[in-house]
């Protein structure tokens, strides 16, 4: 279990906020109060599906991700 105090658990935090899904290669931040998942994919353009800081710096929702990663189209 990770204790919030540890010194190193400040290296898995980006702008305070962990990632969604740690381990499963996602990008993505994960969803709090301050940094709620209301933002569209700027590539498939469905809703909900980015964070204020994953938009910052310019993500794409998973699926998206893992299709450009893949060489498959959208």
């Amino acid at each position: 279990m990770t204790n919030i105090y540890d010194d190193d658990y400040d290296d898995f935090l980006i702008d305070g906020v962990g990632f969604a899904e740690p381990g499963s290669g996602s990008a993505l931040r994960a969803a709090t109060k301050d940094n709620p998942r209301n933002l569209p994919c700027p590539t498939c353009l469905k809703s909900n599906r980015l964070t204020r800081i994953d938009q910052a710096r310019g993500y794409q929702c998973d699926t998206c991700a893992d299709r450009a990663e893949r060489g498959w189209q959208i």
